[in-house]
């Protein structure tokens, strides 16, 4: 795209804009320059949300850790879905045992 192009495209964004704001401000009462002050605002946060940082990818043994937890985790849980005495510590070794984990 070249800059003349931008140009173009930025101006027929802002005109378009400018179409939207002007009949919500006269709607509202408030003034053009605070309800586009307010949707700047808005769309600026929108776009800082979208530019969180991406989560850490979970490893392979961390994927068969978690599946095995949940496989074994009814195992050391009581009818009413509390833990057993020591049930999570119990279920935390065997999912490791059953990923595969401290094999040195």
């Amino acid at each position: 795209m070249t800059p003349d192009e931008k140009l173009m495209l930025a101006a027929r964004l802002r005109v378009l804009a400018d179409s939207l704001l002007v009949p919500t401000a006269t709607l509202t009462g408030l003034p053009p320059s605070l309800v586009q002050g307010f949707v700047e605002g808005t769309t600026t946060g929108a776009v800082a949300a979208a530019k969180a940082p991406k989560k850490k990818k979970a490893s392979a043994y961390a994927r068969k850790y978690k599946a095995a937890f949940k496989r074994i985790a009814p195992k050391y849980k009581l009818k009413n879905g509390k833990w057993k005495s020591n049930g999570f510590k119990r279920a935390v070794k065997e999912a490791h045992k059953i990923a595969g984990g401290k094999k040195r």
